[in-house]
């Protein structure tokens, strides 16, 4: 079984976040030959907000920062997960409306209990 990292997406708009989110993520499994590198929970409505989680190989991510090179260690975060975030979130947020991206592992071993 493959790693992955799993991702949890809060949105104001879970049809246009959602489809932004897996056309960008398609875009990048054609370019770098993946496929079926990527899945998506249903959606939880709450507090105005849709809660899902998004689930990328960490094949993909790899994939990604081979082809980008050195511009990928530009990217804002720590790590090759943060970045990776910070890729896809600018690579979404012109086609959605608000939405936060977070590390699903992070948010569960958060200091403050929340999740």
């Amino acid at each position: 079984m493959e790693s992955r990292l799993n991702i949890n997406v809060s949105a104001v708009d879970y049809d246009k976040t959602s489809k932004a989110l897996t056309h960008q993520l398609s875009l990048l499994e054609e370019m770098v030959h993946g496929e079926e590198d990527f899945v998506m929970t249903d959606s939880e409505f709450a507090f105005g907000w849709h809660f899902f989680v998004l689930s990328v190989n960490k094949s993909l991510i790899q994939k990604l920062m081979e082809m980008m090179g050195p511009d990928f260690e530009k990217l804002k975060g720590k790590g090759t997960d943060k970045k990776f975030l910070a890729w896809l979130t600018k690579n979404v947020e012109t086609k959605s409306p608000r939405f936060k991206l977070a590390i699903k592992e992070e948010m569960e071993s958060s200091k403050f209990g929340i999740f």
